[in-house]
């Protein structure tokens, strides 16, 4: 297809001028040739609100419609095989009538726990409030549910009932930003407005669930953050950002003055809103990653806790576990974790409240086999949590009492098959690698259990790469980093 032709930019040679704005990398108001379309008299209304060059949008229907058709072609042939593409809880009602427990199981190690709780906790809502009839439109579905924002409303719109409603999530924030150059930090209230309005643009009104699926599995397995695949992505040839690279390798082959090191508006127009600013120059050692703009986050804050893993080896019918239950709201509201205690300045400080915390569950324990085995850093969204690792196999005289019911003993088979985190998993392989009483660990045996890490399963890392780029912010809710 034939790139649209921008207006007169200044080029890589100094006095001569170019006679597209992709051949030298400016970005310049375009030409004021618009059809009367729909879409032309929309970019003219974009523009005139708002300091931004057409360079930014998409200039005609063919190069739309070329957008879509390419990038639902490469979705049927690769799109991946992932869990809620199939039925789970085939009706609202079945997910209404589920515990907590068995939303919190099936939704154990993907992480953003309160999604899982924001899910069922709408479906109750349309079965209770609603008559079973659940709302149909991106706008109704954000004013009736509960924890249903901007993002999760257009998807359940175009992926249920067929709505062409765009969704931007960080994923296609990266896909729109790459495609169009934008180089301005994308949590402005401007460019979020304009990525919205792109992605409402491209979405397919043939195939609106579809195309959004689409678009969010380029961004996951394709234009990923830090080494995307432009090689095997579909959209190349309309990519802004492949583009600025290209100009760049060609522009260091010759031996010519390079570029400016951001793009440029026409003269007297004042920087472009949607334009990198000066103060972040373009990395040639990032290519198409210098888009989007980096977040300036805050780092997480650090804490740590002790957690023990204590077990019945000689309990019968097997060894067991004792897991307890967390509180129903906060981090990890709900699920199983290991018996824990927030950190103590010195060992002997925090042996002592770990202990009394077990005993707290199960009655008296000897106190002489408490073992530490390791340490376990795990990050959630906004806190890096710091395990010191314990163990702390009983005896079969050992007494044990009667748990309440926020606390079970589990075999190893129903504890990996129990709503428990991540974090606590790698808890487990530090134990499993250091059991009490099996060895005597050295602080070189703890750091080389602690470096083996067992590999997740192909069916776990698709559900990892595809969870963890960055979510929208519509908080508190479905769209939010949930705990």
């Amino acid at each position: 297809m034939k790139k649209p032709r921008a207006a007169v930019g200044s080029g890589g040679r100094r006095g001569k001028q170019a006679s597209s704005g992709e051949g030298r990398g400016r970005c310049v108001r375009g030409s004021r040739q618009a059809k009367s379309s729909g879409l032309a008299r929309q970019q003219e209304e974009v523009v005139s609100q708002a300091s931004v060059s057409l360079y930014h949008l998409f200039r005609d229907v063919a190069e739309v419609t070329a957008f879509r058709k390419s990038l639902l072609s490469w979705y049927d042939r690769e799109k991946r095989d992932l869990p809620w593409r199939r039925l789970t809880w085939p009706t609202l009602r079945d997910l209404a009538s589920a515990s907590l427990e068995e939303v919190n199981q099936l939704w154990a190690g993907l992480g953003y726990y309160s999604r899982g709780r924001w899910l069922q906790t709408g479906a109750r809502k349309v079965v209770e409030e609603l008559g079973g009839h659940m709302p149909r439109t991106a706008e109704t579905l954000q004013r009736l549910l509960p924890g249903v924002g901007r993002y999760t409303a257009g998807a359940i719109a175009s992926i249920a009932f067929g709505q062409a409603a765009g969704v931007v999530d960080g994923n296609v924030v990266r896909v729109l930003c790459r495609v169009r150059a934008i180089g301005a930090d994308p949590r402005s209230t401007l460019v979020s407005q304009q990525l919205w309005s792109l992605a409402q643009q491209l979405v397919d009104p043939a195939r609106p669930g579809d195309f959004n699926q689409a678009a969010m599995e380029l961004g996951a397995t394709v234009c990923t953050p830090q080494h995307p695949l432009c090689s095997q992505c579909p959209v190349q040839s309309l990519c802004r950002a492949h583009q600025r690279v290209e100009r760049e390798q060609l522009s260091a082959s010759q031996s010519l003055p390079g570029t400016c090191d951001i793009e440029a508006c026409a003269p007297n127009t004042g920087q472009c809103q949607l334009c990198a600013p000066p103060t972040e120059p373009w990395d040639k050692t990032l290519g198409v990653a210098n888009f989007p703009r980096k977040a300036n986050r805050k780092p997480p804050r650090e804490e740590s806790s002790a957690i023990c893993v204590l077990e019945q080896p000689r309990a019968f019918g097997g060894a067991r576990l004792l897991l307890v239950q967390r509180p129903n709201s906060g981090l990890l509201a709900g699920l199983w974790e290991f018996p824990s205690v927030a950190a103590e300045p010195s060992e002997q400080l925090q042996c002592t409240a770990l202990l009394q915390e077990l005993q707290n569950w199960v009655g008296p324990l000897p106190a002489t086999r408490l073992q530490h085995l390791g340490e376990v850093v795990h990050s959630f969204s906004h806190i890096k949590l710091t395990y010191h690792v314990y163990g702390l196999a009983l005896d079969e005289q050992t007494p044990v009492t009667v748990l309440p019911a926020d606390a079970r003993w589990l075999t190893r088979e129903e504890f990996h098959a129990a709503a428990v985190s991540t974090a606590m998993k790698k808890v487990f392989r530090v134990y499993e690698g250091q059991r009490p009483g099996t060895c005597k660990a050295s602080k070189k045996s703890q750091v080389s259990t602690l470096s083996r890490r067992k590999k997740p399963s192909p069916g776990q890392q698709v559900l990892d790469n595809f969870l963890r780029p960055p979510i929208p912010a519509d908080a508190p809710s479905l769209d939010s980093t949930a705990q």
